[in-house]
């Protein structure tokens, strides 16, 4: 479908999003050529409200032979407010960050003389840069009267605020008088999508990313991906699709678009990867996660794309040990041992730890096995995987708490509380294993 063409010189009120066109150093006599600016933009679906009443009523047939014979409404769908016809850009309308703003600058020799040496330069001017959008710098031989030289540009916004396009025209007369000029066309760009995150850290030093999007513009988007580029350290999973009869089906049903307001969560889970999750303090001291990379579709096909900065998350403290579970049963039978595998790692750079292991029952839970049992030396960084056996004498949903490691050289004691959950039932329920 063809782009329609937008002039960007259009005046304002104050607080209006159309852009301003602005002259400064107004030249002291005519100029050979025009200037002429323009936002290239897809048409809009017309819009059309129905009027409609029952035949029994006062106008009879009379309003739907007028929506049949009207043609902007569909043949046969009459009463519905989306037509087949496209309406022309009224103003210059917004442009959202992640977008692709396009221009037609257009300079037009209006005089009878054949102006030559043209140069036409455009540049964006940002809050934090200037940018050069010329196609080409080289200058045109000449320009013969009622002949233009036309250019389009393109720009992927990348920062949201104020952006001043500056058009700038330099000739030469047949007198061989150089002469120059320039335009300012300003225009604000606008944050399309609000992007909130939160950070869930697993005991298996799995991290659980929830992204929150929002739609803030007047208009439904398409999102066409939404995923996370995880940092070196990490592997990602989405978790965005179930499994349906062999099939991955999205969460959010068939219909991908969000409304404007609308909110859609994303969740993804980061692993580390198999050289990393054996270096307990490096895992245990990375704030970096990676970022997301969001892709949409409004109106006509306009893409957008936005990339986030680096995600971080606030690094866990686990001490200089850390207890974490390897294994353990979903459900289990009252007063009935069962097994779980535990891991200790020695968080310290530096120092090696000599171990003592005790086990405290607690109302509910009771340890089986020795208390105080030694386990020997752990080097820094090093890890040692323990089997332990227990039984509840509770029904219920029962917290396995009550192990406790004492270092011997430092005389400190670590105190391990609600470290699962497990589900007690009746032995006369079968578990399934």
């Amino acid at each position: 479908m063809p782009h329609l063409y937008h002039l960007l010189q259009s005046p304002v009120g104050s607080g209006s999003k159309v852009p301003v066109k602005m002259e400064v150093n107004p030249p002291k006599q005519e100029h050979l050529l025009a200037l002429k600016v323009m936002r290239l933009t897809k048409p809009t679906l017309f819009t059309n409200i129905p009027v409609t009443c029952e035949e029994k009523d006062l106008p009879g047939d009379l309003f739907n032979q007028l929506m049949r014979d009207d043609p902007s409404t569909v043949n046969g769908a009459e009463i519905l407010m989306l037509g087949e016809m496209l309406t022309l850009p009224q103003n210059f309308g917004n442009i959202f960050l992640g977008e692709t703003f396009s221009s037609y600058i257009s300079v037009h020799n209006d005089s009878n003389q054949v102006v030559k040496d043209i140069l036409v330069k455009a540049d964006l001017q940002t809050s934090s840069q200037r940018l050069n959008l010329s196609a080409s710098n080289a200058a045109v031989a000449e320009l013969k009267p009622d002949c233009c030289i036309d250019d389009v540009i393109h720009h992927e916004v990348k920062e949201i605020g104020t952006h001043i396009l500056v058009c700038a025209v330099s000739y030469t007369t047949q007198g061989g008088e150089k002469m120059y000029f320039r335009k300012f066309f300003k225009f604000q760009v606008l944050k399309p999508l609000d992007v909130k995150t939160k950070f869930y850290n697993a005991e298996t030093d799995e991290v659980f990313l929830e992204a929150q999007i929002q739609n803030i513009t007047t208009s439904p988007m398409f999102m066409e991906k939404v995923s996370l580029e995880p940092s070196i350290m990490y592997n990602v999973a989405e978790l965005n699709s179930v499994n349906q009869a062999g099939e991955c089906v999205t969460t959010f049903g068939s219909r991908a678009y969000l409304q404007p307001m609308d909110t859609r969560q994303y969740l993804y889970c980061l692993k580390p990867k198999k050289e990393f999750a054996e270096k307990a303090g490096i895992i245990k001291g990375v704030t970096v996660i990676g970022k997301l990379d969001i892709v949409w579709k409004t109106n006509l096909g306009e893409r957008g794309r936005l990339q986030t900065s680096q995600l971080q998350r606030m690094a866990p403290g686990y001490g200089d040990v850390r207890l974490s579970l390897e294994a353990i049963p979903d459900t289990v039978n009252l007063e009935e041992p069962f097994h779980i595998t535990c891991k200790i790692t020695n968080c310290s750079s530096e120092r090696t730890m000599d171990l003592v292991l005790e086990m405290c029952n607690t109302s509910s839970i009771h340890w089986c096995g020795i208390s105080g049992r030694q386990l020997g030396k752990l080097h820094p960084s090093s890890s040692l995987c323990l089997a332990l056996t227990l039984l509840s004498s509770v029904q219920g949903l029962q917290s396995v708490s009550g192990l406790r490691l004492t270092d011997t050289f430092l005389k400190r004691t670590y105190e391990y509380d609600d470290i699962a959950q497990v589900c007690v039932v009746s032995s006369a329920i079968k578990v399934e294993s």
